[in-house]
């Protein structure tokens, strides 16, 4: 015994200077050792510390699993875990522990076991999963008003139905979930209005800017105003409120009149085409320039007349299906898509549309980057 307290004192010399809690224990898991570092962990003198076994410092549900880690540094001679220390005024310390299971002088086995507090640690961890937490409920909540807004928006993409003998198939999808793309057909007694409309940039922004033109578009179309006076409306209506923003938008806008006339009027928009079956579609473009940047942007004649034959189509689009590049950096381009268009004028009005798109897509090197939007229009 003289000779592994003497062990025990000289080991202890060195215990002394470390940071970190140490205990040596015996065989019999009481301890024989405990340096000022630990003490003062514990709150507790070494004269009650001393001489107690380590099972006695933890309460019942506690104690299994401590003679399970006990049990791994006598079986693998080392073992690193978290677990705690009580205190004397009932707290509970969290540390992580080393623990390894060493022979005294005289062959006595040991174990050291070093304690680092970890409180501060915990405290963090506690802090950023409460921080978490929130951030998953304001991601839930996000993602919930995201949907909403998706919902909105598709409530803005142009319906296909059929007026008065015309037949329209329309398409629209975003970029990203929402994006700053909308279309509108409205038909009314004399005539049918269909526009299509492309807000500068993606996501949210971009959606709540085509949100309010689409309700500045509508209040227009529902008052009868003649297209180009409607995209003076807008124009004015986006440099005077949204000026300083960013962001403008391109417009195409056809108005079918009976029997079989078409009225056009694009404002920095991609050419609308006139497509007969076989033939290469004849475009017609944009005499205004994009809307939101200046006061002059509209055209004093922005309207192009133009008489339709029965079996003529009208496709009207977005930049989105014309400004793709495939592997080669090749953009598709106008003159590509209406080498599209013209090969698929002979398949039915439906049909047509899923060729459009499947080819475009065919061309495109990896996924969409931009909104898409697409009305095709025949005449009976």
């Amino acid at each position: 015994m003289d000779s592994a307290q003497q062990w025990i004192d000289q080991v202890g010399v060195v215990l002394e200077t470390l940071n970190q809690g140490v205990i040596i224990s015996g065989e019999d898991k009481k301890i024989v050792f405990a340096n000022s570092t630990f003490l003062e962990m514990i709150k507790m003198r070494a004269d009650d510390l001393l001489g107690r076994s380590i099972l006695e410092m933890y309460p019942p549900e506690d104690i299994p699993r401590l003679i399970e880690l006990i049990g791994r540094r006598k079986t693998e001679g080392r073992a690193r875990y978290e677990f705690y220390v009580p205190q004397a005024d009932g707290g509970r310390l969290p540390v992580a522990v080393t623990a390894r299971q060493i022979r005294g002088a005289n062959g006595q086995a040991f174990g050291i076991v070093t304690a680092t507090d970890i409180s501060e640690l915990k405290r963090t961890e506690m802090e950023l999963r409460q921080s978490n937490a929130l951030l998953l409920g304001r991601q839930r909540q996000m993602e919930e008003e995201l949907q909403l807004a998706e919902r909105v928006q598709q409530s803005l993409a142009p319906r296909s139905l059929t007026w008065g003998g015309i037949s329209i198939e329309a398409y629209y999808q975003a970029a990203w979930s929402i994006g700053g793309d909308y279309g509108l057909v409205n038909p009314g007694e004399d005539h049918l209005d269909i526009l299509v409309c492309d807000v500068s940039g993606h996501g949210i922004s971009s959606a709540l800017v085509a949100n309010r033109i689409y309700s500045e578009t509508m209040a227009e179309i529902e008052r009868g105003a003649e297209l180009g006076s409607v995209l003076r409306h807008l124009n004015h209506f986006a440099v005077q409120n949204l000026a300083g923003s960013t962001y403008y938008f391109t417009m195409a806008a056809a108005r079918f009149n009976r029997p079989c006339s078409l009225q056009f009027a694009g404002a920095g928009h991609p050419p609308a085409m006139i497509v007969r079956r076989g033939e290469s579609p004849r475009l017609l473009e944009s005499r205004s320039m994009a809307l939101g940047l200046f006061e002059d942007a509209v055209d004093s004649d922005a309207t192009i007349e133009s008489a339709l034959q029965s079996g003529d189509r009208v496709l009207i689009y977005t930049d989105g299906l014309t400004e793709n590049f495939n592997s080669r950096q090749e953009m598709l381009g106008v003159d590509g898509l209406a080498e599209i268009v013209r090969e698929a004028s002979n398949l039915p009005l439906a049909g047509m549309k899923r060729e459009i798109l499947n080819r475009v897509a065919a061309w495109r090197n990896g996924p969409a980057a931009d909104d898409v939007s697409l009305v095709l229009v025949e005449i009976p």
